[in-house]
């Protein structure tokens, strides 16, 4: 098994890349954007925004106090999952309503928007009898 991305060992502890989750933790946060991927290990390298740094604030702060539980409202769906987040609920802004997006450590390496889309599928109803072809898109009411 190549040692590229996360895996649970034999007795079921979460490893990514190689490293534990306590290790992970325990990294900085430019030592742990070696083992990212490389549109991840960019955003990184080239400098977290202001918004960013607050967002990994709060959440290193989260995870100290008692209130751990409560969720963490962003819109910044651009922001790479660090293990920093990791058993953190976060409310992602959708475009239209904030989403809760519970993080697992199987979601490291990726961005907090990847969990909740923006765009919902599109349902048509059906043509009626005897309907032509200009006139066979019915909207839903």
């Amino acid at each position: 098994m190549s040692d590229s991305g996360y895996r649970t060992g034999r007795e079921g502890e979460f490893t990514y890349r190689g490293h534990t989750l306590d290790e992970l933790q325990a990294m900085d946060v430019d030592e742990v954007a070696e083992l990212l991927p490389a549109r991840q290990r960019r955003t990184i390298e080239r400098g977290l925004s202001a918004q960013q740094e607050k967002l990994l604030d709060e959440a290193r702060e989260a995870g100290q106090e008692e209130t751990a539980n409560d969720p963490i409202r962003t819109h910044l769906r651009n922001m790479p999952i660090l293990p920093a987040f990791v058993g953190k609920t976060f409310e992602v802004y959708t475009g239209q309503s904030f989403e809760r997006v519970y993080v697992e450590p199987e979601m490291l390496g990726h961005y907090l928007g990847e969990f909740q889309l923006t765009r919902t599928s599109v349902e048509h109803g059906q043509a009626g009898i005897g309907a032509t072809r200009s006139s066979k898109f019915v909207p839903l009411k």
